[in-house]
């Protein structure tokens, strides 16, 4: 297994350790996340290799960048990638389960960011780290929905990458906890190619005004025109954190 870091522009990740590595939901997810309210305090929900935070630190001057990670594995490597960063003083991770965390803790925060486990299918390989990093009943929906509403400030931002098949879904759980939907974007690896993914970013429907609770932002997003031929839209998202964009 390599142990040949990630180079970013501005940080690199170890990442051996970790089940899943580096891949572009990630990438979107940090760069797509709104810092338009300049959060003081940020939370990363399944942290892995700390990549979310990471990004959010060299985007936001937010001053409180907290990350959750349950595998032993990952976390080790997650603390060992925020000290070798040029934010370690900003970024922490804890190491316990959501479910541990959303009880224990009595902060609230401005944004709450996660690329959780999706994969609800019924079959199990037989690596169990990356099972648990990758299959969804490591952290169901509902489960993920019900402690960010513990955990979110009351004008807070909660932004999330997953299937887009799972967009209804997710987006009617998290109505249960006067979660509504604010902007989403889907994106396509190539013009011809089905949606992917949804980034969807929610706040509590208490701080949002009628018509804004009425207009969903709504934008595509296409990878590549072919292979390695990146979009423009692809490109603007993301130069600032890959070295060749």
């Amino acid at each position: 297994m390599s142990k040949i870091p990630f180079f970013f522009k501005q940080f690199s990740i170890n990442q051996e350790q970790c089940a899943m590595k580096i891949g572009t939901d990630s990438v979107l997810l940090g760069a797509w996340a709104s810092i338009k309210k300049n959060p003081f305090s940020i939370l990363d929900i399944g942290a892995g290799t700390g990549i979310l935070a990471l990004m959010l630190a060299q985007r936001s001057p937010a001053e409180v960048i907290d990350a959750i990670e349950i595998d032993d594995h990952a976390y080790e490597q997650c603390v060992d990638n925020f000290e070798q960063s040029p934010w370690g003083d900003r970024l922490f991770c804890y190491h316990a389960s959501l479910e541990e965390f959303a009880d224990e803790i009595d902060d609230k925060y401005d944004l709450i960011i996660s690329n959780p486990p999706f994969y609800s299918e019924d079959y199990k390989t037989d690596n169990t780290q990356r099972d648990m990093a990758r299959f969804q009943d490591a952290m169901p929906f509902d489960h993920l929905i019900e402690s960010v509403s513990k955990l979110l400030s009351e004008d807070g931002i909660f932004s999330v990458i997953i299937p887009f098949k799972e967009e209804a879904k997710l987006i009617r759980l998290a109505s249960n906890f006067k979660l509504i939907p604010n902007r989403i974007l889907q994106i396509k690896g190539t013009p011809t190619s089905k949606i992917k993914r949804s980034l969807i970013e929610f706040s509590f429907d208490t701080v949002l005004a009628d018509k804004e609770k009425s207009e969903i932002k709504m934008d595509h997003l296409i990878i590549e025109r072919s292979r390695h031929q990146y979009t423009e839209d692809y490109i603007n998202l993301t130069k600032d954190f890959y070295l060749k964009m």
